[in-house]
């Protein structure tokens, strides 16, 4: 048996590695997150505006990322797809007609009632994803159905439109969701061994870290809710179904564009069944 001290410090060492590759993991949108917290207290440029230099600044590092082969081309190919589809619903929920949010400053880049940088705060996420998932060495076990979680998503994405219409379906998908992925693990490589947890914790744990970063982005002045017209307020914790509702969204489409990848114990049972051994 190992020495207890000899595997406290093993565990000390390996937690401390967690969280470096979690922050390089993290490199995106902690830039992103920067750039809107020094330019809320300083930003000299009167030429152009906070909102443009945010979108020139993520555009910029994107490039530097992708030059400096510390992000892939798949990668990059998520995040275009995720600014896509983000800025989709940023039109519809900055509407006139239904005024989720709004962003309150002048801006050049932008469609609508929506500056352009707002596509890269939901890449962000997907840009996490796809990186944390390639750093990590994930592999899952007990995944439904590709199928199952495509219909589960298109749900997802629908109800963030349809909601301000019809009935608010959004705990009726949690519901399926624990359905779907209760008994899934996911499997994830620090150093040399695969630890797991359940997938359905691992979102919450990244939902709830975007609800902070998002009160920060609001604090910094970024977007505004309703109820902070008047002055800022801590975003509702109800956020918090929003933000797991858009880690599952995020989550299957990363999944689709990388595939998803199973434990070598698995893999090497689908082998004998498949070949009647």
């Amino acid at each position: 048996m190992t020495p207890y001290p000899s595997r406290f410090k093993t565990f000390i060492h390996e937690f401390w590695l967690f969280g470096l590759k979690q922050a390089y993991a993290c490199v995106f949108g902690g830039f992103l997150l920067l750039v809107m917290v020094v330019t809320h207290y300083w930003y000299p440029i009167e030429s152009l505006h906070r909102y443009d230099f945010i979108f020139i600044a993520a555009v910029a590092f994107q490039l530097v990322l992708l030059l400096f082969k510390l992000e892939t081309l798949r990668e990059a190919a998520i995040i275009l797809l995720f600014h896509i589809v983000a800025t989709v619903m940023e039109l519809f929920k900055t509407s006139d007609a239904i005024q989720s949010w709004h962003y309150p400053e002048a801006f050049t880049f932008g469609i609508g009632n929506v500056p352009l940088f707002t596509g890269f705060m939901y890449s962000a996420v997907g840009s996490y994803l796809a990186r944390v998932s390639r750093i990590f060495d994930f592999r899952y076990s007990h995944y439904p159905k590709i199928s199952y979680t495509v219909i589960l998503v298109l749900a997802v994405y629908l109800n963030f439109f349809s909601h301000h219409y019809i009935m608010d379906m959004r705990w009726v998908i949690l519901l399926v969701t624990v359905m779907l992925f209760y008994k899934t693990q996911i499997h994830f490589k620090v150093i040399k061994t695969h630890r797991r947890m359940p997938l359905l914790l691992g979102w919450f744990l990244v939902a709830l870290f975007i609800w902070f970063a998002e009160n920060i982005a609001t604090f910094a002045n970024i977007w505004i809710y309703p109820n902070q017209t008047n002055g800022w307020k801590m975003v509702s914790l109800s956020k918090l179904t929003s933000w797991y509702l858009l880690m599952i969204l995020s989550f299957v489409m990363v999944t689709l564009v990388q595939g998803i990848r199973y434990p070598a114990t698995l893999k090497r049972l689908n082998h004998c069944q498949d070949h009647g051994t």
